[in-house]
């Protein structure tokens, strides 16, 4: 079975705070669609922290194809943006950016003791985050003429389908919204309609 929920947050988590040695590391966690929203929340956070050592992060787009980065920003080679991401993948999250910002504290902490500080740091952040499911929805366009109205219709009320946006002129134009697992069938069902034209809209 085609898997058609994925789990993100909502809105920015608030601001945590975890403690090794003296160092600090502040948590965040910001939902995000593209790397442009990445590109605004690092310098956001940057900006608020501009003092700090290191602004390490992780994030993790998409649902059918991911995509993913991890920054250790100067700390030892994977000691802070993979345990960062490795929460973001126990959380089982996409679309998210979880960065975590150290202000050293004058005692080393090891490889070790990063690891641990950034996956908690990480960990801690998350939890402080709203974490819903949301369904994968593939949208289609259908394009008919007034006479087939009512057909159009009854079959979006039949199967409960969301429509987007209705542009009403020579002819009617529906954007519709259906979940994936469903979408094969809602297919059909219009292409039986005659007259009806429906198709794909990639995003």
């Amino acid at each position: 079975m085609e898997k058609d929920i994925y789990k993100t947050i909502t809105e920015p988590s608030e601001e945590t705070l975890f403690k090794d040695r003296n160092s600090k590391f502040f948590g965040y966690a910001f939902p995000v669609i593209s790397e442009d929203d990445i590109k605004i929340k690092l310098e956001e956070i940057r900006k608020k922290h501009h003092t700090a050592g290191h602004h390490c992060y992780a994030w993790k787009l998409g649902t059918d194809t991911i995509r993913f980065r991890a920054n250790d920003d100067g700390e030892p080679n994977n000691s802070a943006g993979q345990p960062i991401y490795g929460q973001i993948q126990a959380f089982d999250l996409t679309n998210v950016l979880v960065i975590s910002v150290r202000y050293f504290g004058g005692t080393k902490l090891g490889v070790g003791g990063l690891i641990n500080a950034y996956r908690t740091s990480a960990q801690l952040a998350l939890e402080a985050s709203k974490i819903i499911e949301k369904t994968i929805d593939i949208q289609y366009q259908l394009t008919f003429d007034y006479d087939m109205m009512n057909k159009v219709q009854r079959i979006i009320k039949e199967r409960n389908i969301t429509i987007v946006t209705q542009k009403l002129e020579l002819n009617c134009q529906y954007i519709i919204s259906v979940r994936k697992k469903e979408s094969t069938a809602v297919f059909e069902a219009f292409t039986t309609l005659f007259k009806v034209k429906i198709e794909e809209v990639k995003s």
